[in-house]
Order: C-alpha cells, then structure tokens, then sequence
C-alpha cells in the first residue's frame, strides 16, 4: 500500500506540470531550478547496506533486487547483503553495488511513499560514479542498460589497475588533500606546475607512461581535492609541494584500491566511448542532468556521450557543480538519495542558502530518515512557493 505523508499543494503541482518540459532545458538565466537530487559515489559502500530497506518494504525492494541479479547474470544482491567485506570492496561489485542500491532508495520513496520524482525534482547530478544513477533518474539511460555498462566500465577498471600494479610494482588508489579555503587555488595552481611537462620535479609528465602519472582526480569542496595515481608518486609529489611550493595540506587516504579519473583508466574511457555510440540514450529527458566534467548540464546527446566517456580519466569538478546549482541556478533544496552520508556532507558545507526559508539539505540513506525527510522537503516547498 502506498504510505502518503500528505496532498502536496496543488498550487506546487499546477506549476511543475505546466513548466516541466519548458525548465528542462532552460539556462540558468531562464528559468530556476529550485531542488536538486544527488547521488554518492565510490567508497560509500557497506556489507548489508541493502538490509534494513528490504525488512521495511519488502515488497518493492525483493522484486527490485531479482531484477538488479537477472540484469548482471550476477548475484550482486547476495554480495551486497552478506559480502565479505573484501569481495564488496571490489570495484566491479561495489560500483554496480552502490548504484543499484542508490536507485533502490529511490524507488522506494515512488512506490511506497507516492513521491513523484519527475514532479518534486528539477535537476540532478551525482559525484563521480553517482552521475549513472542522475542519469537513470533524470530519464537519460534505462537502469538495465546503465546498470550492465558500470558493471563492465568497473571491471576494466580493476583490470587496468592490477595491470599496472603487476608492471609497477607500486601501490595505486587516491589520496585526499585539505587545506584552508583560501589557500586551495594556489594548491591547485602549485600542483599543475609540479606536473607540467618539463618542471624541475618530473613528478608527472605527459612524456611518462599513464602508470606514472599522478591527476586531481576530484575537486570535491572549497578546501579539499583527491589525487589520483600510484602512492609513491603522490608521496614524491607531496614532498614537492611542502618542501618547494609553500603548501602544507593534510593528506588522507581514502577507501579506494584504484586510480579512478586517471590516465591509467583510458581502456575504461575507450570502453564507454564503443557503448555509448550507439546506446539508447535518451535526449531530452525529464530534466537537467549535470556533469561530472563540465560542472553544467549536458547540452545534447553528444554532449553527454563525449563527457561521460572522459569522466573516466577526468577531474571530477564536484565543487563547480555545486557552486553552478547554489549561486547561478539558485538550487534551493538539496536532496541526496544513496548509501553513506559522503555526499550530504560534500554539499552541506558548500550551500549559500541551506538554512534559508525554503532551504535545506538533507540526505536518505536509511529507512528511518524518509518520513522526516519528505515531509521536510514538503514544508520548505511550500515556504518557497508562498514566497514567489
């Protein structure tokens, strides 16, 4: 039976049908997007995270589950709810992992709670591997077909990782740098000049092989970026920037066994690129949709080709995309759908207007949260809606 909190206003409802398609596709200057959907991306995955949302409503989470197996030819749901820990871990289960069960969430708020997503949403976007479930939602790719192509995308990964690791002998992953907010552009700037071609530290070069370059994978917050590549690179690098750039950043490992958005994971990129071309993507869909690459939304069907294809090997510009919603769309409210809280954070402490009337972040990540949650997102609504 569906669960219903409430009659959202009808005045809130008139104005999102009648404008739908008109907003999908309007610049900013053209119309306001008022509330965002985001979804997290690698790292946030958990044995049993499927768990506590099948025992609440089993009967939109089983059926959903079935098909994310039948799709793979794959027991994906066995290894989400039991693990081990390890054999989640790995790339080609946690990124199908976290996708499948990021749209799980979601339909379980359509089906159980009546939220309707193409209505209570304008746009949506996601952080580096969240961008295939944005997809999905916003209407550009069908889950199966999505579902299959990160599923392999993330075993060419693994597999150009342990290639490199074999020919190496290093260790890769990513590494997370924080600094103070008003020294990260210098950060950045510094770190380009020690990896530019020919600088005295040739730490990175395009003349090297891509299993000896190091890349700012992420640009993730007004204070924090993640680089990509093999661990003894990134230390030379690191002692580069401190002993010789003036910069000081705490450095954190972070939970990943790859080097996502590198030049290593070009095999991943030509991958996306062969599937893509003549893949049954959708244009235009249901609403906006922003990149990982550009910070803005795809502009056309070769637009999103080309872009999502280069997330492979690219920056991740998470901030630019926050900032485009927060100052430019003047994105309102913020709600993000997915294992982990990773995301709600990254956003949390970029957003102007959080706390504003008709604001507010918030994040779904476990049964107990939804009620709260859209009933929230409901009276912000209306608070936005009165005062037009």
């Amino acid at each position: 039976m569906t669960r219903v909190l409430s009659i959202f206003p009808t005045r809130t409802s008139l104005l999102r049908i009648a404008n739908a398609r008109q907003r999908c596709y309007a610049t900013a200057a053209e119309s306001s997007l008022r509330t965002a959907l985001f979804f997290p991306g690698h790292g946030v995955q958990r044995v049993g995270m499927t768990r506590a949302w099948l025992e609440a409503y089993p009967s939109t989470v089983r059926p959903f589950l079935e098909e994310t197996d039948e799709i793979l030819s794959y027991p994906l749901s066995k290894v989400i709810a039991d693990g081990p820990v390890n054999k989640l871990n790995e790339t080609e289960n946690a990124q199908p992992g976290i996708m499948a069960t990021s749209i799980m969430i979601l339909r379980v708020l359509e089906k159980e709670y009546g939220f309707r997503t193409d209505e209570k949403i304008d746009v949506t976007l996601g952080h580096s591997l969240g961008e295939y479930a944005a997809l999905v939602v916003a209407g550009y790719l069908e889950y199966p077909f999505a579902l299959r192509m990160v599923r392999r995308r993330a075993e060419i990964m693994a597999e150009c990782t342990r290639q490199a690791a074999q020919e190496s002998g290093s260790t890769y992953g990513m590494m997370a740098l924080v600094c103070e907010p008003e020294r990260l552009e210098s950060l950045i700037a510094t770190i380009h000049q020690f990896l530019q071609p020919g600088a005295g530290s040739k730490v990175d070069s395009h003349e090297v092989p891509a299993i000896d370059q190091v890349l700012i994978a992420n640009i993730n917050s007004k204070n924090q970026i993640v680089l990509s590549g093999s661990f003894e690179r990134i230390k030379q690098l690191l002692v580069q920037i401190r002993e010789f750039g003036g910069h000081d950043p705490r450095a954190v490992e972070i939970k990943s066994n790859s080097p996502f958005h590198s030049p290593i994971m070009i095999p991943a990129m030509t991958y996306m690129r062969k599937t893509l071309r003549d893949g049954p993507v959708k244009f235009p869909a249901n609403m906006p949709c922003i990149s990982n690459v550009s910070g803005l939304p795809f502009r056309s069907k070769d637009d999103l080709k080309d872009l999502l294809s280069r997330q492979a090997v690219e920056t991740v510009r998470w901030w630019d995309s926050i900032k485009y919603l927060d100052q430019t769309a003047k994105v309102k409210r913020w709600l993000g759908v997915g294992p982990g809280k990773v995301g709600r954070n990254l956003v949390g402490k970029e957003v102007g207007r959080s706390f504003a009337k008709g604001g507010g972040v918030w994040a779904i990540s476990d049964p107990r949260e939804v009620e709260s949650t859209l009933r929230a997102l409901e009276e912000t609504e209306a608070e936005d809606i009165s005062s037009f």
